[in-house]
């Protein structure tokens, strides 16, 4: 397995940077291996598809986990607010990097991630393919 290793800066958007990495990268089919950080404010979606939640307040990233490829990422955050609670969810655009983020991707050999309608879920979804290399 490759690895891509990567500190993101303050202002960054998370997801955005992210997708932008895979898509510099020509990344096939990889996974989020770590995640370290903090953010200055958070936008998750819950698990009905439909709620998204904006945190305004300074978070340190606990989790940091999911698929990741030139063309399409699945990504799931877990943050510890100021208080110590957690929330968590799907990564959503408006993740700003607070401080730091020290990100490492992997990137995994023979396989690709394709994308399909799946009419039992309503979602695109994830399609594994292997590949001849």
């Amino acid at each position: 397995m490759k690895t891509i290793c990567c500190r993101l800066h303050r202002g960054d958007d998370l997801r955005e940077k992210i997708e932008q990495i895979a898509k510099e990268h020509k990344i096939a089919a990889g996974v989020v291996l770590s995640g370290v950080g903090c953010v200055s404010c958070a936008r998750v979606r819950d698990a009905s598809g439909v709620n998204v939640r904006q945190v305004d307040e300074h978070c340190e990233i606990v989790s940091l986990n999911g698929t990741v490829s030139a063309v399409r990422c699945h990504i799931h955050i877990a943050l510890s607010k100021e208080d110590l609670s957690t929330i968590g969810g799907h990564l959503m655009p408006g993740c700003i990097v607070n401080t730091t983020v020290e990100l490492v991707l992997g990137i995994l050999e023979g396989v690709e991630y394709g994308v399909e309608q799946d009419t039992q879920t309503g979602y695109d979804e994830i399609v594994f393919r292997g590949t001849d290399e």
